[in-house]
Parts: C-alpha cells; structure tokens; sequence
C-alpha cells in the first residue's frame, strides 16, 4: 500500500492519540471526516495500524524489576527458533523478544515483580529445556527514553505525485 501526506498524518495524529475522535482527526489532517474515516479504515484493513492501547506506567501501579536479557541458544536449526519462540510468546512477564543477528539470538524484555522473580522465571524457561545455551542479565536501573510509536514522518516520504 502506497502511503501518501494524508496517510502519514492521519497514523501520526492516532498514534499519537488512540482516542481521537473522529472529527478531531479530520480537523488535524485536513479533510473532511467521512473521507478522513474511509482513509484510517483503509489503514486498519491493511493492517498497518494494528490495534489502539493504553500506554501505562508500571512503576506507578507497583515497583517492578525491568530486566533486559540476551539469549543464546545451543542449536540453531529452524525447529529450535519455532519452539523457543512458541513458549516466550506465551508468556506475559516477557514484554517484547527479538531475534537479532550478531554474537546472541535474541534479547528479551522482561518485567517481573523482583529480581527473585526474574529469577524463577529464567530459572522455569532453563527448565523446560528450550535449548538455552546461555544468558546474561542486565538490570534497567532508569528509563532514559521508551518510545512505543513509529517517526512516521522521519521515516517515511510519501509519494507527492498521489493526491487524495
């Protein structure tokens, strides 16, 4: 799907605001709301925007330990990375893994309650013998900058020839 000025506004304004009405929307990117609305469907049944959230902050509802880890694993047939990748998608404490290229496989955010329960949780994904070679540890110990959003604008230039 080819994006254009209009489109990049309208996934910048609802990304950066999940509940924007309809008509401040239309308002913000300069149409008119029920060709604004069409547009912002289109960009949902495309799947580009993939669903609305609220963006909370652990740290005031209880402390936690934000722990990042990097994860080596023994073996690398395309089963080994199925398997693994199964069990740590089902696992809530575990808040974003990637596989990444380089000296690990993949690195993993994890929030828990305490280290203690880090621990447990590492020591239960050790356990169920996903083929862990090894691991390391760091602890966040502050949050400089955590960005959930795309910059739409610094990374995307849209067609200018496509007017809508």
């Amino acid at each position: 799907m080819k994006l254009d000025a209009i489109d990049l506004r309208i996934l910048e304004a609802v990304q950066g605001d999940g509940r924007i009405t309809k008509l401040a929307l239309a308002e913000k990117v300069g149409l008119s709301p029920t060709p604004c609305w069409m547009r912002l469907r289109k960009l949902e049944k495309a799947g580009i925007i993939a669903g609305y959230h609220a963006r909370l902050v652990p740290r005031k509802i209880a402390p936690i330990a934000s722990v990042m880890v990097e994860i080596t694993l023994a073996n690398h047939r395309q089963g080994d990375f199925e398997r693994f990748e199964r069990v740590i998608a089902a696992i809530p404490e575990i808040t974003a893994c990637w596989s990444v290229g380089g000296g690990v496989d993949y690195i993993a955010k994890i929030v828990a309650l305490d280290i203690d329960a880090y621990q447990r949780l590492i020591d239960d994904l050790l356990d169920r013998e996903l083929g862990i070679e090894r691991y390391f540890t760091y602890i966040v110990t502050k949050t400089v900058k955590e960005e959930t959003g795309v910059p739409v604008t610094a990374l995307f230039e849209p067609d200018i020839d496509q007017r809508s």
